[in-house]
């Protein structure tokens, strides 16, 4: 099973038992609170941060088990630098976590600075980083150490000046946490469990969160002319799906918010398959559903004031006597008509029936659509940003300042005419690479614009290099990453609920 820490809030109080967590900043210095309720231990703290070399850095620690005058049975003292430049707390949640061994079944975090206890909103953050830091994956696991067995019963209590408060603020980012946990799940799922109908299965559990869903099999997507998404998927034993997912908790009959997400449940490139080195990495060319789902339910789940829907084409790119071939050419349920260049270039096909069915279906206020699409887009920009790439000045702004805000930053690449000639093709409407190898994710982009309503505001994410194997950080230490939840939960918080 996943491991997630059982998380709560309590009073300023020293535990009776477990680890015990508090901060000082690089004097050494203790919140009033903090400085009380260790009482003499402060004094060994002096002595073992002396001999220790400890001066309370940011992202240092002290570690001493068994303190004198205290009956925990570890006491983590945490620097944090100077009080001024401490911003961002959920990373600090997370860093602290990140402290503490498996074998610590149960924490206690005072949250509290040298300047006085943290307010009821960075409690909360600092909970929630310390949650989304503390999710592993090993349900396959059959031989599993003692600590691991521990690690599914961590518990952790974050003692607040203001417990009912703390409490409040954290049930909005509850819901979020769980959003970014259930994507994660996803991700991690090897392809031989989780193939397009099992994907479209578990999407049911969102119902539950009152989150309307509807399975759309291959016969359903043949009605609506979906070639484009289907030659992806013909070449697989498991046959293609499409799942639409409604939340309405905004006005009645108000336009949607929409997020569409490739889901290629696994790659193997096709007929023009790929090499044999870390194809196994392939069973996460779906993050950018699992991040759709996952955003779903935590907009459920904290009754967010908006109508939205997701939507997640989901496939299995094979190589069998079935498969799409390089040269066909296909007719999109758009009308356009596509020459397949490199059955490779396969997730920019499934967005392209998904977000034309969007666009006319729901006449959105905006669309997002997230695509482990590229590898050059990776090149460009490494593992740090995703690939922003919009017909609206307004919506890049405000996806940019979400992910300053949470750390899932992205930037924001270009689209231009001069790169959509690249895509030209002698035979058909459009073809699916540019024939070479430069601008990859331009093109790619440029691609599925030529499916999208120009009036309908759109950015497309391209997360090759965010969405599974991405650079860990004191909130991940998972494959998969579960990005874009947090991203796109705030962009909606900030400027879309009424």
């Amino acid at each position: 099973m996943t491991n997630a820490v059982k998380l709560g809030f309590g009073p300023l109080s020293a535990p009776a038992k477990g680890s015990l967590v508090v901060f000082c900043d690089d004097g050494l210095k203790f919140g009033p609170a903090t400085r009380k309720l260790i009482g003499a231990a402060a004094d060994l703290v002096q002595r073992a941060a002396k001999s220790e070399r400890f001066t309370g850095k940011a992202g240092s620690s002290l570690d001493l088990i068994h303190p004198e005058g205290l009956k925990v049975a570890r006491l983590l003292v945490a620097g944090i630098g100077k009080r001024s430049e401490l911003k961002d707390f959920v990373r600090l949640g997370g860093a602290v976590m990140g402290k503490l061994p498996k074998a610590a079944s149960e924490a206690t975090f005072v949250a509290e600075l040298p300047d006085g206890p943290l307010d009821a909103q960075q409690a909360a953050d600092l909970a929630q980083g310390a949650r989304l830091r503390a999710y592993t994956f090993d349900r396959y696991k059959t031989r599993r150490t003692n600590d691991d067995a521990k690690g599914d019963k961590r518990s952790l209590t974050v003692a607040v000046a203001d417990v009912a408060a703390a409490r409040r603020a954290y049930g909005a980012r509850e819901a979020v946490i769980d959003g970014v946990l259930m994507a994660r799940d996803l991700v991690n799922e090897p392809a031989n469990v989780l193939y397009p109908a099992e994907f479209a299965r578990r999407t049911g559990v969102l119902k539950k969160a009152g989150v309307a869903v509807e399975v759309f099999d291959v016969k359903a997507m043949e009605k609506l002319g979906m070639n484009a998404l289907l030659g992806v998927g013909q070449g697989s034993a498991h046959g293609s799906r499409m799942v639409v997912m409604r939340w309405n908790g905004g006005k009645k009959g108000e336009a949607p918010v929409a997020f569409i997400g490739k889901g290629v449940c696994f790659d193997t490139g096709g007929i023009s398959i790929k090499p044999a080195a870390s194809m196994e990495d392939m069973k996460g060319d779906m993050a950018g559903a699992a991040c759709v789902v996952g955003l779903m339910q935590a907009l459920a789940a904290r009754k967010a004031r908006v109508n939205a829907v997701g939507l997640v084409g989901l496939v299995e790119n094979m190589p069998d006597g079935n498969a799409q071939r390089p040269g066909d050419i296909v007719k999109s349920m758009s009308g356009q008509t596509i020459e397949i260049i490199n059955t490779d270039a396969e997730g920019r096909l499934v967005l392209a029936d998904v977000v034309w069915y969007a666009a006319q279906r729901f006449k959105p206020k905006f669309m997002i659509d997230l695509a482990t699409l590229t590898g050059a887009i990776i090149v460009a920009l490494g593992q740090e940003y995703a690939g922003m790439f919009a017909n609206n000045d307004e919506l890049s702004a405000r996806l940019t300042t979400a992910g300053e805000e949470t750390g899932e930053k992205v930037w924001r690449m270009p689209l231009a005419a001069e790169y959509d000639k690249m895509i030209d093709s002698k035979f058909a409407d459009v073809k699916n690479t540019g024939g070479s190898r430069w601008g990859g994710a331009i093109t790619a982009a440029q691609f599925i614009k030529r499916f999208v309503d120009d009036k309908i505001p759109w950015a497309h994410l391209d997360i090759a290099g965010t969405g599974f194997d991405s650079r860990q950080n004191d909130v991940n230490r998972s494959w998969g990453s579960g990005w874009g939840v947090r991203l796109l939960d705030r962009l909606v918080a900030d400027h879309y609920e009424r």
